[in-house]
């Protein structure tokens, strides 16, 4: 049974914490093949499921020794139907899969929540294509597209789902409608490439002012993933109401572009002091993005150094 679906804790303030690139963790640090980047396959199997407890858990005992609430994020970024048919799992098959990722969490927030810090259980969707280039569906049809899997988390008893690595505006429109029709509370995080805006161009002010006007503002928040703040720092307005949105920051390790990024054959974990620092300017600019996590290239030394950073300021500011 959802726990937080009716009261998110996220909107009553404070930092929450999230994990770090989960797919690049589990490739470049512990060897492991994951089938077109999707971790949602190691669930099938009990050392796939120790793989993914002691990941989590790193993170997890981060948050406890800081005092902060957690977004535990299910492994399913790649579980929806286009990549699950290349992965030999057909509509029940994912469904179960993306339920079970659900109890998975369930398991893990009874082992590691306390009182006053919760762990808010997330269904992670990922993009219909690639996460690096432009998606062709409309609003419509992405709605259709998403509704099963987003259906699959709230039966399962999710807290609430978000769509990560979103380069498309329709797209991010059919998953906050779909999301809606299941009645269950949805965020979208977009990526951006290295001048701050989407693969086609829109600013991240029109992909979030567009898909709240679409939807009647139904998402609780908006988040940027799987860029570096270099990348999007600088298109960011202070005070703004569209900037005010967004709660929540998962960036690269690397400066480097997608494309650099999609060809490089080594991982590029950049500065983990600096990413720290980084993140500590955007919170003192942008105090509404509290939900702080990593993506690729970034592990658990990653989220403690944006915890050391961040969380001074977050004792003066509180």
């Amino acid at each position: 049974m959802a726990k937080y679906r009716h009261d998110l804790p996220q909107h009553r303030g404070g930092i929450f914490l999230t994990d770090g690139g989960m797919e690049t963790t589990l490739i470049f640090h512990d060897g492991l093949e994951l089938p077109h980047f999707a971790a949602f396959v190691l669930l099938d199997s009990a050392d796939g499921r120790a793989h993914l407890k002691r990941y989590y858990e790193a993170y997890l005992r981060i948050a406890r020794q800081h005092g902060l609430g957690f977004v535990l994020d299910s492994p399913t970024w790649r579980a929806n139907p286009d990549w699950g048919a290349k992965l030999g799992y057909d509509a029940d098959g994912l469904k179960a899969i993306n339920m079970r990722s659900i109890r998975f969490l369930e398991e893990l927030r009874r082992a590691w929540e306390a009182p006053g810090l919760p762990c808010v259980i997330n269904g992670a969707i990922g993009p219909r294509g690639d996460g690096y280039k432009a998606g062709n569906m409309d609003a419509i049809e992405a709605e259709a597209y998403h509704v099963t899997q987003i259906g699959a988390f709230a039966a399962a008893g999710a807290d609430m789902v978000t769509a990560f690595t979103l380069n498309s505006i329709n797209e991010a429109i059919g998953v906050a409608r779909a999301a809606k029709t299941q009645a269950i509370p949805v965020a979208i995080s977009f990526t951006v490439e290295t001048d701050g805006r989407l693969v086609r161009g829109e600013t991240l002010r029109e992909a979030i002012e567009s898909v709240d006007g679409a939807t009647e503002r139904a998402c609780e928040y908006f988040l940027i993933n799987c860029a570096h703040p270099t990348h999007f720092e600088g298109a960011l307005e202070a005070g703004e109401a569209w900037v005010e949105r967004i709660h929540g920051v998962r960036a690269n390790a690397s400066i480097k572009s997608h494309a650099e990024l999609d060809e490089s054959e080594t991982l590029d974990s950049g500065d983990p002091i600096d990413l720290g620092r980084r993140y500590l300017s955007l919170r003192r600019a942008f105090p509404r993005m509290r939900i702080l996590g990593g993506c690729c290239g970034t592990d658990h030394r990653h989220v403690a150094a944006v915890c050391d950073a961040c969380m001074p300021f977050q004792a003066l500011s509180a």
